[in-house]
């Protein structure tokens, strides 16, 4: 398995093919634009997610944002599946407020800073949207929530800037 900047796992590769990893950094470029360009809401939507990852080089720091030892906060919050620590409680996250803001922000894990447009998810559509001129994403995305947020701002956005790393990418060619 393949793992792209560290933490996207490319499963079926052994290793990233050059045009490929242009590709993903495409995506990856597009992704963090629109991450940059949007800051988060804090309407704690995002916190009802199942499958919140917490990395293993940020077990200890989420543990310590939890004012927790590190063996009773992943013995209370977490649990292990396919090497990777998972938060047991995600509807929503043990760490939401009543006033949907996360007790441990400082500290949280980096999938929740990157939520929605830094996950797997998310830049595996774009990806291939850039790869596959006649590939509208809007179909894609129809699992977006549109009550959320950031939503709109993903879709009023995402055609034209797809446009600009298709012709980003056909001027590397």
């Amino acid at each position: 398995m393949a793992i792209y900047r560290g933490k996207y796992i490319l499963e079926g590769l052994d290793t990233i093919p050059p045009e490929m990893e242009r590709d993903l950094d495409l995506a990856y470029d597009l992704c963090s634009e629109l991450k940059a360009s949007s800051p988060c809401a804090m309407c704690g939507k995002c916190c009802h997610q199942p499958f919140i990852t917490v990395r293993d080089e940020e077990v200890e720091r989420v543990a310590n944002g939890a004012g927790m030892e590190i063996y009773d906060f992943v013995m209370e919050h977490l649990y292990r599946e396919d090497d990777r620590w998972l938060f047991k409680v995600t509807n929503p996250c043990a760490f939401l407020r009543e006033d949907n803001k996360c007790r441990i922000w400082k500290d949280r894990p980096e999938i929740c800073d990157d939520f929605p447009y830094m996950v797997s998810m998310f830049m595996g559509r774009v990806y291939l949207a850039i790869t596959h001129p006649d590939h509208d994403i809007m179909g894609d995305l129809e699992y977006m929530d549109d009550t959320w947020p950031c939503t709109p701002i993903i879709k009023s956005r995402i055609r034209g800037m797809i446009d600009e790393a298709r012709h980003k990418r056909q001027a590397q060619s």
